[in-house]
């Protein structure tokens, strides 16, 4: 009397579905990763409770010791109009956007200065924060 099977189970494991997933997933990161735009310059942010993310046109940038980046090329004060005016050159008047990356350590006049800048150049201007943890 034969009380084995005649169907055996195969212990064996393929690991082709396991590549399928793994692949999936590094096309989704790199996917992703796109999306995100941190700054390269290092500025420690103000914080706030709400945070909204806006399509970034131009980014202006002031670090703690005062030096002023329009789009992470090194600019100054007295060049910030013309330098902001040919980043916005490809927009449509009112529709440019300036984020402005300011060290919270930077007094509000210069924020202000730079605010007054893109104002006359008839950009909105949105003021870049990290949440609150």
């Amino acid at each position: 009397m034969n009380l084995r099977s005649k169907n055996r189970i195969s212990a064996e494991f393929s690991m082709s579905s396991m590549t399928d997933i793994i692949f999936l997933l590094l096309i989704f990161f790199m996917l992703t990763s796109n999306f995100v735009t941190p700054t390269a310059l290092p500025v420690n942010l103000p914080s706030s409770s709400k945070g909204s993310i806006v399509m970034q046109k131009v980014s202006v940038t002031i670090t703690s010791d005062l030096r002023y980046f329009v789009n992470e090329q090194p600019s100054s004060l007295e060049n910030l109009r013309t330098d902001l005016g040919n980043a916005l050159g490809g927009t449509e008047e009112g529709m440019g956007v300036v984020v402005l990356n300011v060290d919270k350590s930077v007094p509000v006049e210069y924020l202000v200065k730079v605010g007054s800048v893109a104002n006359d150049l008839k950009a909105k201007i949105s003021i870049a924060t990290q949440t609150e943890e």
